[in-house]
């Protein structure tokens, strides 16, 4: 090979990527958000129906005891497991909201954010090869993470004919030797869907009788509408030993911007979470954990009741004037702060018709494509903006709808 060839060799190696970087998709949902956000940049006039975020922002108690941890000093890295102050804020929601009994000096984590502590969990748990049964639909991001961990992710669907709830025959049947966890959220992003002791009934019998681990995305356990209660599959016999939760304040709280949750799990794994923590985040933020024991407090709580309170009718109200615009539809969420909107009759692909929307009327939703592999006949829209924002999301909404007509 000439000098020329070998410089050129070299080149080619130096700005090669990982391929398993480039088999992985952008997440549809951040992706929209930060177009939605450049366009405000320039000075459009876009109604933002697509991140996770409230348009309220961060409670003033929260802030106000950010501020006062900063002031005090406390501005330096904390223990990869987290602030012992804070540890005990979220054992003691555990217990107090959730009935779960954990250990805060060897059964919970501080994390930044549901994301991290996914990521910290499948790397605990997951060897490469491993497979990790996900809902269909779930979030953007679970494949993803599942595979930077080495691992597959196996796609159970999710049927309306049942409620969208998993059957125990169509899990049994995606059990295979290599299967090491099921993957699940409840409240589910982004269905909405409630799950009941009966559906987590159906996890557990799975999990023990193959000696599976059970990883819970509750970052919505707040969120949830008509009376219901969220609850942990951890407290179901057998279960505490093999769950992994995430939570965090990031949702209900209008704490997006904070990156701060925390993880819960048997003191063993746990321990493996911390070794992670350690490699790649080293700690959660020192700063975000003091503003998470004021959220977690009995009294954080209450502060925050009529907000949720608010959200509830605003997911309410979204739902049934989707409803209202001909050849969409919509069921009333259980919980979270989406709609899951059906818009086959439009004759659009997800990607087709969030693209148009907001091309042309300035209004950013999710396309449901990224979600799952049976979801392009759907988009997601997050319900808790402003009441303002809201009813002129609706109108230029149905205003698009109806020139496709």
């Amino acid at each position: 090979m000439s000098n020329d060839g070998v410089a050129v060799a070299r080149r080619n190696r130096t700005t090669r990527t990982a391929d398993r970087i480039g088999k992985i998709p952008e997440s549809s949902t951040v992706r929209i958000a930060d177009v939605a956000s450049m366009l405000k940049r320039r000075g459009e006039n876009v109604i933002d129906f697509s991140a996770g975020r409230a348009a309220e922002s961060t409670p003033s108690f929260i802030c106000e005891a950010a501020i006062q941890a900063m002031e005090s000093g406390y501005t330096h890295q904390t223990p990869a497991r987290g602030i012992p102050a804070y540890l005990d804020a979220c054992a003691g929601k555990l217990a107090r909201d959730n009935g779960l009994a954990m250990d805060a000096e060897t059964e919970v984590i501080a994390t930044a954010g549901c994301k991290e502590g996914l990521l910290l969990a499948l790397f605990a748990v997951v060897d490469p090869g491993d497979e990790v049964i996900v809902e269909d639909p779930c979030f953007v991001s679970y494949q993803p993470e599942i595979a930077l961990c080495g691992g597959t992710a196996v796609s159970v669907p999710l049927h309306a004919a049942n409620d969208n709830r998993w059957t125990h025959r169509d899990l049994a049947a995606a059990v295979t030797p290599r299967t090491r966890a099921i993957l699940m959220c409840s409240p589910n992003n982004p269905l909405g869907v409630v799950h009941t002791r009966d559906d987590l009934e159906v996890l557990r019998r799975i999990a023990i009788e193959n000696d599976l681990i059970v990883i819970v995305d509750e970052i919505y356990d707040a969120a949830v509408w008509g009376g219901r209660k969220h609850l942990p599959i951890a407290g179901l016999p057998g279960m505490r030993e093999r769950t992994i939760g995430l939570m965090g304040m990031t949702k209900s709280y209008s704490m997006g911007g904070w990156r701060i949750g925390y993880a819960y799990a048997h003191a063993g794994v746990i321990a493996k979470m911390i070794v992670v923590q350690q490699h790649i985040m080293t700690c959660a933020s020192s700063i975000g954990q003091h503003a998470g024991i004021a959220a977690l407090s009995e009294q954080g709580i209450a502060l925050m009741q009529p907000i949720w309170e608010d959200w509830e009718q605003r997911c309410m109200h979204v739902a049934d004037s989707v409803n209202e615009i001909p050849g969409l539809s919509t069921v009333r969420p259980e919980g979270t702060f989406y709609v899951w909107v059906d818009i086959s009759r439009t004759g659009l692909s997800s990607m087709q018709f969030a693209s148009r929307l907001l091309e042309h009327h300035k209004v950013a939703v999710v396309p449901g494509d990224g979600f799952g592999t049976q979801t392009d006949n759907y988009i997601r829209i997050t319900c808790v903006r402003s009441p303002d924002d809201i009813e002129e999301g609706l109108r230029r909404l149905s205003a698009f709808v109806r020139s496709l007509q």
